[in-house]
Order: structure tokens, then sequence, then C-alpha cells
């Protein structure tokens, strides 16, 4: 995969940049498996009551979701890799499986796969690029994505472009990985994870260029705090122009920059062995 930047014919062309879309097996020509689509309803960032719950949605390109297997759960079955797609709804890119038996499913694809490889999940299989398997079977020092935190719930942690976690030991049951944050975490051995990193590892350096190719994403504009009133938020007010006169915050008056965005009382967090580091506060507590 690389990145391709386009001539400076207009104000909007000039510094924005696109995927060549090199990886992908059809080209720029998206052929999606039909049996594995669903149409998906926007929100625009409200919840049942109408209310916005997530700022900044709205509006963007129509869609069709794909249905992706982030369970894996056809053991010893061994399946070949019709084709590496673009997926909208994502980062990464994904794989269409054709398995022995005549069925079909979507995988997040590894970095490196491509059309006609062979991959299978399950125990006493191979650690190879695009297989599945228990921690329990992983070597340490591999890398790994689509990290199962609870076993059969399927894949939640390392789903996006480029992203993988370090498998760095075992201990009573249980797998100790290093996640791309920096924080160090527990899972049940009995977790599946995929061997390889996340595809589209280059994702992070396209630049947009200018503000429609973000409108098309279902992104809307975002206004900065300190342009707002004090009713407004948390940073709002002031003569003239002003930083806010405080540390950066959300509305509702959270820190931004190095401040608690999760429950100390959440069940996972005793899985934790090492905190993230924050932005700016060193170590989050």
């Amino acid at each position: 995969m690389g990145i391709q930047v386009y001539k400076p014919t207009s104000a909007g062309r000039r510094n924005s940049s696109v995927s060549d879309c090199a990886d992908l097996t059809h080209g720029k020509k998206n052929r999606p498996e039909k049996s594995l689509l669903v149409r998906i309803r926007k929100t625009g960032g409200r919840n049942f009551q109408g209310k916005i719950t997530t700022r900044h949605k709205g509006g963007g390109a129509r869609r069709m979701y794909r249905l992706i297997d982030f369970k894996r759960t056809k053991d010893g079955i061994v399946a070949t890799v019709a084709s590496v797609e673009y997926d909208p709804n994502r980062t990464a890119r994904i794989a269409l499986l054709h398995y022995a038996d005549g069925e079909k499913r979507y995988i997040i694809a590894a970095e490196g796969m491509k059309a006609g490889d062979k991959v299978e999940s399950g125990p006493g299989i191979e650690p190879k690029i695009g297989n599945c398997m228990p921690m329990s079977e992983i070597p340490a020092g591999t890398v790994v994505h689509n990290v199962e935190m609870i076993p059969g719930h399927g894949a939640q942690l390392c789903r996006s472009a480029g992203t993988y976690a370090t498998m760095n030991a075992r201990e009573a049951g249980w797998a100790q990985i290093t996640l791309p944050s920096g924080e160090v975490r527990r899972v049940s051995s009995k977790c599946r994870a995929v061997i390889g990193i996340a595809s589209n590892i280059e994702h992070i350096k396209v630049r947009w260029g200018k503000a429609g190719r973000t409108r098309h994403r279902g992104i809307r504009p975002t206004t900065r705090g300190s342009a707002m009133n004090p009713v407004s938020h948390a940073m709002g007010g002031g003569e003239g122009r002003r930083s806010g006169g405080r540390d950066p915050m959300s509305p509702n008056g959270k820190l931004a920059k190095g401040g608690r965005t999760r429950s100390r009382r959440k069940n996972s967090a005793k899985a934790i062995i090492r905190r993230r580091k924050s932005v700016r506060y060193g170590q989050l507590k």
C-alpha cells in the first residue's frame, strides 16, 4: 500500500492525499459479497430519545455494513482468501474468506495478506499471519491483533488500521499483552487473537486536504470551546480572544489532556498491570 499525493490543481487538492489501493485485489473497483451486506441507519450521534450523545456526527456518504467475523469459530476448516477489499466502515482492510465447506465470511485483513492465502483458526495450528488461535498457544514476543477480552465474545482490541499488541508472557491461565497505548494488560489464555498487524498501516499518513472530504465521512465541524459562551462550554466566555484561562477540558468539565477517562471501579480495571502514560500529567492514577 502507498499514498498518492494529488497535484495542487485547486486549494482543496493542495496538500491532500489518498490511498493508492495497491493492496486491494480489485484495485479501486470495490466488489463486496452481497450475502454479507446489511443496511445501516445513521443516527447523527443521537440516542433513542433524540438527544445528541456524540457530538460532531451527521451526514456523510451512504454506505452498506459488511458483516465481520470477529469470533473466528470455524475451527479445523481451512479457508482461502478470495479477495482483500475496502471497507467504508473501518480504517483497516477486510478479507473475504471462502471456507472448504462453502461458507463465506469477512475478517479484518492482516498486513501482507493477499488473495490465494490459506488461513485457519482454532488450537493446534501454525502461528502464521492471518491464523486465529488461543493466547495459550501463541509464542511470546509475537505481534497480534483482533484480541478478545473475554473468551468467546469476539475481538475487541487492536482492530483499527496498523494496530497490534505484543504477547509478553503467560502465567496461571492468564496472558500478558502490551497494547498500542503502552498499557500492559492481562487477558485469559482462552481468549483468541489473530497473528500479525492489522492491515492498511499507512492510513494515518493520509491528508484529507479539505473540509468536504471529512463531511463525506460523516464528521461535522467542531467549534472551539473558548469561542463559546460560558453557558455552553467550560472554557467559554471572557472579554476578547482568550485561551480560556484554564487547562483544556470537555464541555462537561473533564480534563481533555491527561484527565481520567475511565472509572476505577470498572470490572476490567483489575486486569490492568501497568496503565498507559497520559499526554500531559504523567502516568494516570
